[in-house]
């Protein structure tokens, strides 16, 4: 087997003539992009090949090919420049000035509520960067990677100390256009189209179910990934959502929503800030804890 030694490992240069002739599949716009001449361009990737002991061209006189190793590599080469260059930003942004929290959230939890509530923090702590990662679900949580999460569940994860943010209601809106008053009759909703959120597929029934109904069409309408979607579906006019209730309160309060029918479902689970216990004594996150719990002090 060919073994490389430490001082044959590919360059930074030699991986970006290759991921830029990759890209093109041209030397010449390689060149052009790296401001460099065709020929070191050529060269780099050649030696790149033979450190490798690899080929990643098929080269013709009319064109430049991928071999499917060369395909491979340009997926692993892509994701280390990237993450060259993440690093490099953040130390260029950061110096020695900021420990970074990195934060992970429920998309439609993070867009329509945590950004809003973290206005003003770096305000106050300049020392701590934001790194914001949205996820959907909250098994696949990294706690090696992960200081403080916000998610939706029964509040128990292991090792991690849980804070009860608020419940979720969840309730059913739409446009003022497509409903000019409320649903007379829980009956009504056979009349309209119920927009689907694959986050919670079971959302509908459960709403019907609970108020002793049966809906022939709960699980029939157009399916979306999350509530964020919902809403945007029914803020144009495409039918019913069922979401939680502060993900619309701005909405609801603008007229862009209103109420189709006034039935609120309280869920069996809530929204929780979350983080390792081990950490709960470091300074970014009692930074953060604290800063949440004021912010939801103020607004109950």
């Amino acid at each position: 087997m060919h073994t490389l030694k430490s001082k044959e490992y590919p360059s930074i240069m030699s991986l970006r003539c290759f991921e830029a002739s990759a890209r093109y599949l041209s030397f010449t716009k390689a060149a052009q992009v790296l401001h460099m001449t065709q020929s070191a361009i050529s060269k780099q990737v050649a030696h790149l090949e033979d450190s490798l002991n690899v080929q990643l061209f098929e080269r013709s006189l009319q064109r430049l090919q991928l071999t499917p190793t060369g395909k491979l590599f340009l997926t692993e080469t892509q994701t280390i420049l990237n993450q060259i260059e993440t690093s490099v930003l953040n130390v260029m942004a950061h110096r020695n000035k900021a420990d970074t929290l990195n934060i992970v959230s429920h998309p439609t939890l993070c867009s329509r509520w945590l950004i809003p509530q973290l206005k003003g923090f770096n305000d106050l702590h300049p020392e701590i960067h934001l790194d914001i990662q949205e996820q959907f679900s909250s098994a696949d949580i990294d706690t090696n990677k992960t200081d403080i999460a916000f998610l939706y569940g029964d509040g128990v994860w292991r090792d991690m100390t849980s804070i009860k943010l608020f419940e979720e209601k969840c309730i059913a809106v739409c446009s003022p256009e497509l409903l000019i008053q409320p649903l007379q009759s829980i009956t009504d909703f056979q009349q309209h189209v119920l927009i689907q959120s694959r986050a919670r597929p079971r959302a509908w029934d459960e709403y019907f179910q609970m108020q002793d109904y049966v809906h022939e069409r709960t699980f029939t309408g157009p399916r979306v990934d999350t509530f964020a979607a919902c809403v945007n579906a029914a803020l144009i006019h495409s039918g019913i959502a069922l979401v939680p209730q502060f993900f619309v309160q701005r909405e609801l309060a603008a007229g862009e929503l209103v109420l189709a029918w006034p039935y609120e479902m309280l869920t069996n689970r809530s929204y929780y800030m979350t983080y390792p216990s081990s950490m709960s004594q470091t300074t970014k996150i009692t930074a953060m804890v604290q800063w949440i719990k004021q912010r939801i002090e103020q607004q109950t």
